[in-house]
Order: C-alpha cells, then sequence, then structure tokens
C-alpha cells in the first residue's frame, strides 16, 4: 500500500512514474488510520475492492528516495490478523502455552 504524508509527496511519486498527468484518488487519513483502515482494505480477499488478498505493508512517500519510509506486514507495525507473522501464520516452533493462537498472556 502506497501512503503519502502530504499531496506534495504524490505529486513527486507520480512525476517520478510519468503518470503526473493522470487523475489520482486517494483518501486522507491522519495517523495510524492509514495502518488500520489500509492495511485490512489491501489484504482483504481478492474481488473486494483494492483486495489483493495478500499481506501488506506499506510504503511511506515512496518518491522520495532516502526519505522514504517501509513499514513491513509484521506484527507491531500492521493490525495482528494482517501481519505475516501474526497469530494466523503461528507454527509449531513459536507456539507457546496457549496452542499456538498467539494471544499474549498477561
Amino acid at each position: 500500500m502506497l501512503a503519502f504524508t502530504d499531496e506534495a509527496a504524490l505529486a513527486r511519486f507520480a512525476r517520478a512514474r510519468g503518470e503526473a498527468d493522470r487523475t489520482w484518488r486517494y483518501r486522507a487519513v491522519w495517523g495510524a488510520a492509514v495502518l488500520d483502515a489500509g492495511v485490512p482494505a489491501v489484504a482483504a480477499e481478492p474481488g473486494a475492492e483494492g483486495g489483493a488478498g495478500l499481506p501488506c505493508g506499506v510504503l511511506v512517500d515512496a518518491g522520495d528516495g532516502e526519505r522514504g519510509l517501509v513499514l513491513p506486514p509484521v506484527v507491531g507495525i500492521v493490525p495482528d490478523a494482517y501481519a505475516l507473522n501474526g497469530p494466523a501464520t503461528a507454527t509449531d516452533t513459536d507456539a507457546d502455552a496457549d496452542g499456538g493462537t498467539g494471544e499474549e498472556r498477561r
């Protein structure tokens, strides 16, 4: 999923791709809402709007070279249910006394 900190960053990305003349649809969200809303939408089953059925990380300001940021699809970054190492992908080697559900004990 692509995320931009402002419209200027989106414009730089579009220019870098040679697509500055096309219309870019986007949704403005703040902070963690990018992860809470965007990641599940992209990771949704294929056929759902925007869904790819795959774990999804986030590229922030992808057209800005070293200033860009990659947020991988792992626990602590994206919602646990959509993380590569989340509860749904627990293996016997990382299972604990809770039966490998990935739930944290307190």
